[in-house]
């Protein structure tokens, strides 16, 4: 508190509710089937992407997270869709994600999987989708590549 009774800058922020910014891409093949990565640290798949960094703009984090995760320079285009992802539990936080179209590239792109992090990835065609990614990313991933044909951004709220 100040000498004026109100809560100083650090104070006020620090009791501010919080939330994770996620960024990722959408990338195809000519095509159109859809690049998915397996994270070593869970049961299904989901598009290249991560958590942004404190500060960190989404679109950047996204650049940033998918040369890492694929070892792929893209530069993202237009936001296809921000969804939000309730809190699972009273310690966390909710999250949202930001995906940006990321383009096409061909099957044989130079994808070089980031070993610490990635069991692999591959490209799905968007009929099969379903077979690799839970409700939330499917919806999510189906979101943008609507939002990639139609020209605008989607909001996808939280889906169980």
């Amino acid at each position: 508190m100040t000498s004026a009774g109100f809560l100083d800058a650090e104070t006020w922020y620090a009791g501010l509710p919080g939330v994770i910014l996620a960024a990722g891409a959408l990338i195809t093949s000519p095509p159109g089937a859809v690049l998915l990565v397996k994270p070593n640290y869970r049961d299904h798949w989901t598009l290249p992407g991560g958590i942004c960094e404190h500060g960190e703009p989404p679109h950047a984090g996204a650049a940033r997270e998918v040369a890492e995760e694929i070892g792929l320079d893209v530069l993202p285009g237009r936001l296809l869709v921000i969804s939000w992802a309730q809190p699972r539990g009273p310690a966390e936080r909710p999250i949202m994600h930001f995906v940006f179209d990321g383009g096409t590239v061909g099957e044989d792109a130079p994808v070089v999987v980031q070993q610490e992090e990635l069991d692999g990835y591959r490209f799905v065609a968007p009929a099969d989708l379903a077979g690799y990614l839970p409700p939330y990313g499917l919806a999510r991933v189906r979101a943008a590549l609507a939002a990639r044909a139609s020209g605008r951004t989607e909001y996808q709220p939280a889906v169980a």
